[in-house]
């Protein structure tokens, strides 16, 4: 994901948190040919000057799943990390768009909401809960069951994001499809379960890869 950003045009500072490596990767994409200075922080003593100042702030730090855990076993871990962060975000880029990766979303995103309310920094238009990736999920499904070009499909996706929260809208989708009941059943909860098809393939070796970096880098975006 660093990578990805680094390389827009759009994007004048890169700045990277973790508790480890952070100014190594750093070094590393500096040396992309693009216009985004980047700089890595590391420690909890770092994120001032880490956050100082930026406009988005994307979370995608935390405990990856691992096969036989949901989404919601990750809380006691994850909830703490997004905790402080928030705290860190409230105090030091209160106007920042915070988009949340780590899981269990559907807690993470309230717990942050909370701790930006006891700061008095809380804008329910500046928080996010990252879940475009069920919506790539069902396009996917979609485009390969249909012979379609995934390229061209967009279904869209509501809800949360763990199991039955997950609500692709396949009636809506563009171009227009219809499934049988029991394919219709069973497209259905295969994006839901999606998630835990790619853990149990992985035999919790290695967390997603789609939406979050296996160093579980923090992103920060700022402007100079």
């Amino acid at each position: 994901m660093s990578l990805l950003i680094k390389q827009s045009p759009l994007v004048s500072h890169l700045s990277l948190y973790d508790i480890a490596h952070t100014p190594g990767v750093a070094a590393d994409l500096s040396h992309i040919n693009t216009g985004a200075v980047v700089t890595g922080h590391m420690g909890p003593e770092q994120l001032e000057a880490c956050l100082t100042k930026c406009d988005v702030v994307v979370i995608p730090a935390g405990v990856p799943r691992k096969p036989g855990m949901t989404r919601d076993d990750l809380f006691n871990t994850n909830a703490s990390i997004v905790r402080d962060l928030a705290t860190a975000c409230a105090k030091y880029c209160p106007k920042a768009m915070i988009c949340i990766i780590s899981n269990p979303v559907n807690s993470t995103v309230p717990i942050a909401s909370e701790i930006l309310k006891k700061h008095n920094v809380y804008d329910p238009k500046r928080i996010f809960g990252v879940t475009t990736l069920d919506v790539v999920r069902a396009n996917a499904f979609i485009a390969e069951a249909k012979g379609l070009d995934p390229t061209e499909v967009n279904c869209p996706v509501v809800g949360g994001h763990a199991g039955i929260t997950i609500i692709p809208l396949i009636s809506q989708c563009k171009p227009s499809v219809s499934f049988d009941a029991d394919k219709l059943d069973a497209m259905t909860k295969r994006i839901q379960e999606a998630g835990t098809e790619v853990v149990k393939a992985k035999a919790g070796a290695v967390s997603l890869y789609l939406l979050i970096i296996n160093l579980s880098i923090l992103i920060f975006l700022r402007s100079l």
